[in-house]
Parts: structure tokens; sequence; C-alpha cells
């Protein structure tokens, strides 16, 4: 097996359910091309989007779904859902090793996550949750972009949102983001970065100040975790200023809530699917500010793809050993780094369970 930066063993997001229906989609996860449909009971199906015959790739027309079986295009090999071979051409004997590879599959909170490793090893209750992505209590906004670095620089990316103030001023970005101390804390053990940034006093972006409808100073609370390898969550709190915090049962009915989800999934070794999601607990109805969101989210998440993107083809260029610089506020980002690290290598000895 190449060695690669990939964490084996775990679970990543391969699409959003609402991508996958009974059309053969296609999608590069940790380097390997996965083929998805849904089954006619409507289940998600995964395998490898090679046929074993000549490699013809099954995603690819003129292959097609008969029934809940895939008919390659080029010489009409047949598989079932569970990625076995029920046909071949001129003879009524398919070969035993006539099979796909196929992958573990758990559609949740409106995400579609693929198992990535040994089979025997995926365990449904590693997936971390993001229940607002489908909750009724929540609206939500979503999409996907390439990005074209690695996903490391994500991950860099997120848990230090000091750049805020600096590439997504006039968006999200103040001041007060960049000046305010983190707080952060490591579980290493679960494999999860806490980061966490409260605003007494703010200024209030343009992002929430035209969705909420606050004149004036906030509080902003920025409370992130980051579950290695995948999944990034950045609970969000805005509030005018002088609003109580809140209750100790949770209760926060002076508030507004929003719910930052990313799925960071690598493609490559130098390309990653960014899937981003935003859900908020106000104006639930209110098409003007969905409209609003998505499209202030997305020029957002643009930003953050033009600089990486840049940021890739530096740091690919550099000669090793290149000397990086750290500060304070790298230190959710460093911990991600050590995480990652060790992941990478239970994968690659096969004692992935050890770390999680």
């Amino acid at each position: 097996m190449t060695t690669t930066s990939f964490a084996r063993n775990q679970w990543y997001v391969a699409a959003y359910g609402s991508e996958i229906g009974r059309e053969l989609f296609t999608r590069t996860v940790c380097g390997e091309s996965i083929l998805f449909w849904r089954t006619e009971a409507g289940e998600v199906t995964a395998m490898a989007d090679r046929c074993v015959h000549r490699r013809f790739p099954l995603s690819e027309k003129p292959s097609r779904l008969d029934g809940d079986t895939v008919v390659c295009g080029y010489h009409g090999f047949t598989y079932g859902a569970d990625g076995v071979c029920v046909r071949v051409p001129g003879q009524k004997r398919v070969p035993r090793t006539a099979r796909l590879a196929s992958y573990p599959v758990k559609e949740q909170d409106s995400f579609v996550w693929v198992w990535i490793g040994d089979k025997d090893k995926a365990d449904e209750t590693l997936i971390p949750r993001a229940p607002w992505l489908d909750s009724p209590d929540y609206t939500t906004i979503r999409g996907m972009e390439p990005l074209a670095a690695r996903y490391g620089l994500l991950v860099d990316n997120l848990l230090d949102l000091s750049h805020e103030t600096y590439l997504h001023g006039g968006y999200i970005g103040t001041p007060e983001v960049a000046e305010t101390p983190i707080t952060t804390e490591v579980d290493d053990k679960a494999g999860v970065v806490h980061v966490s940034r409260h605003m007494a006093d703010a200024e209030c972006p343009p992002f929430y100040a035209r969705s909420t409808g606050i004149n004036g100073r906030i509080t902003r609370w920025q409370d992130s975790e980051y579950h290695a390898p995948c999944l990034y969550l950045l609970h969000s709190r805005i509030a005018p200023v002088g609003t109580p915090d809140p209750a100790a049962d949770g209760s926060d009915p002076g508030a507004f809530h929003v719910e930052v989800v990313y799925a960071i999934t690598p493609e490559t070794e130098t390309s990653t699917h960014d899937f981003w999601a935003v859900a908020r607990d106000f104006a639930l109805d209110d098409q003007a500010v969905t409209d609003f969101l998505h499209e202030n989210n997305r020029t957002v998440v643009l930003q953050d793809v033009v600089a990486l993107n840049k940021l890739e083809r530096v740091v690919a260029s550099e000669s090793a050993g290149t000397q990086e610089l750290s500060i304070n506020i790298d230190t959710g980002g460093l911990a991600a780094r050590r995480i990652l690290e060790r992941l990478v290598e239970a994968g690659a000895t096969g004692s992935a369970a050890a770390v999680r």
C-alpha cells in the first residue's frame, strides 16, 4: 500500500444525501474513486468506480442502472448493490473474483459518510454529529466547493478564525476577532480540538447585522470543535451588548444562534472537497435572509478557496525544512496537526482504534 497523508480507518463525508439518487454518481475520497447510487428501496450503496474487467468507470455513460444492478457500458459486466458481479458477457459462469470493493456508508445529518479502510473496523458510533442540518428548528444553507489544496490547510484555516478580520472584512470579519485572545482545549483520546473566542463588545459584521436586524454593537461568541479528521463545527452566538448570558439550563432567548459546519474531505494529496453549511435558529421562513446568507457565506468560502489554492502552490514549492512561525493563535491548529499525524500513522499500522 502506498503511504499517503490520509488517515485511514476513518469516516469521511462523501456527499450530501440530496446529491445521490437513481443516477450513477462518483466522488473521489482519499484517492479512491467511489461509485454511489440509491437502491430502489432508497438505500445508498458505495463501491469502486471501476469495472473489474477493463477498468471502465462505471459512472460514465453508457453505464446504467438496471433495477438494483449496475451494467458496465463497455462490456456489460453487471454488479449487484454489494459489488458482486452477477453477469458477464458470453458465458454463464461468473468468475469468483469478479467483485468490486464495497464501502460501508451511513446517511446521517444530511451527509453521506463513507468508511475508508478496513471494513470490519467501521463503527458507526464514531461518526460525529451535526444534528442542526436536518432539524426543523433550524433553517440551513449549504454547498460544496472544490479546493485545489491539501486538506490540512483548510483545517488550519478554520481553527484560526483571526483571519476573518483580514480576509473576510466587509462580510464576517471585524477588528475584534483578531484582537481577542483564544482558549484552547484538546481531547487527545477523542481526537477533538476546542477553540473558543468570546467577544464581549464587538462591531456587528454585515453578515449578522443584515440577517438578524441588530443595530449596534454585539456580544459575539465563537466556539469551535474539530473532530479529526473530517468534521468542523462552529457554534456562533450573537446578541446585542447587555443581553444576559445563557441560563444554567442552556436557554438563551435573547441571542441569535448560528451553527456553521464544514466537512473537510481529502480528494487527493493536493485537493479537497470543501463541504459547508450554515444553520440558523431565527427568521426560519424568511427567504430573503436565506438568500442573503447563502450568497454571503459562499463568497466567504470562495475567499478562503482562493487564498488556500495560492498557499498550496507556495507550500508545494518550498524545500524541506523551510521555517514556519507559529504563535498563540495557532495552538488549535497545531493540536489538530498532531492528532492527524497520529491518525495517519495508526491507519497505516492497522491500529486506528487505539487513538479513538
